[in-house]
């Protein structure tokens, strides 16, 4: 890189906003407005965009401290990679009724392509595991904290001892200090995750529980392996597809197998779990709750 600018490449961009020439200026305010374009034009295309030179954008990545505009885009790439809604949004001009189609024919893919490799072996498998444990951690930060909320309901209905973190008002650590022997451990890693969700990969590695990593990030292809994955050595890797036309992902892979999971442990549950649900529905009588 030419400079010692650092930081992603929106950042940079704001960073000298105030002293771009007037060409420059409107390069940048279209990139701000459809920051993920960079990442697929190239330098011609963007410059169209813009209504600029492509001499403007040369000097335009250069002064964000990129030696050239493929250095530039390739930021841009990783950064729209990381999951950020707002580097995804594009200036397409689908219509409403074309764009509904195109999400509702994405989540199909999603399902089918995620379940293309994921086996129902792996699937019973884990859900025994979970009926047998002692306690059931789930953990999701972000968008995939709603997903552990929702597996932590459903799987609740069967298992006794089932803990979705982070709980409100403990740390992690007071938490995963008290897994134990027996438990079972379910990650949600689904981008963007938080920083610090590698290290509790590691640190859920060194405790007795067995472990299963749900994830839509995509290994690299020198390795095979995840961060994640290779944090936390789980016992089940089951990964999934979130693709999607628009800005946010598409998540529907990610319910289908929260449902298939639970619906499997229920029906794996036997007796007791009939007899689990029946005590529930009895209170719900009592208490008089629906």
């Amino acid at each position: 890189m030419t400079n010692a600018m650092s930081g992603s490449y929106i950042a940079r961009i704001r960073s000298v906003l105030h002293s771009l020439h007037p060409s420059e200026r409107r390069l940048a305010d279209t990139i701000l407005n459809f920051p993920g374009e960079i990442a697929s034009y190239s330098a011609t295309e963007l410059a169209q965009l813009a209504n600029v030179s492509n001499a403007t954008v040369t000097r335009f990545v250069r002064r964000l401290g990129y030696e050239n505009f493929d250095q530039a885009r390739q930021a841009a790439r990783a950064t729209q990679q990381g999951g950020a809604a707002v580097f995804r949004v594009s200036s397409g001009d689908q219509g409403p009724e074309a764009a509904l189609m195109a999400q509702i024919t994405q989540g199909r893919q999603n399902v089918e392509n995620s379940f293309a490799a994921i086996s129902l072996a792996e699937i019973d498998d884990l859900a025994d595991a979970v009926l047998q444990a002692g306690r059931v951690w789930i953990i999701g930060f972000r968008t995939a904290h709603a997903f552990a909320v929702y597996l932590g309901a459903q799987l609740g209905q069967l298992a006794p001892n089932v803990t979705v973190l982070p709980v409100a008002g403990q740390t992690l650590a007071e938490s995963v200090g008290s897994i134990s022997t027996g438990d079972v451990a379910i990650v949600f890693a689904l981008r963007r995750t938080v920083r610090q969700l590698p290290g509790l990969c590691g640190e859920l590695r060194q405790t007795p529980a067995r472990a299963a990593l749900i994830s839509d990030v995509a290994p690299p292809p020198e390795t095979g392996v995840t961060q994640f994955e290779e944090a936390l050595a789980p016992q089940w890797r089951l990964r999934v597809q979130t693709n999607a036309p628009g800005p946010l992902f598409n998540h529907a892979a990610v319910l289908t197998l929260c449902h298939v999971l639970a619906t499997r442990a229920l029906e794996r549950s036997g007796p007791s779990g009939r007899k689990r649900l029946l005590a529930i529905e009895a209170l719900h009588d009592s208490l008089d709750e629906f």
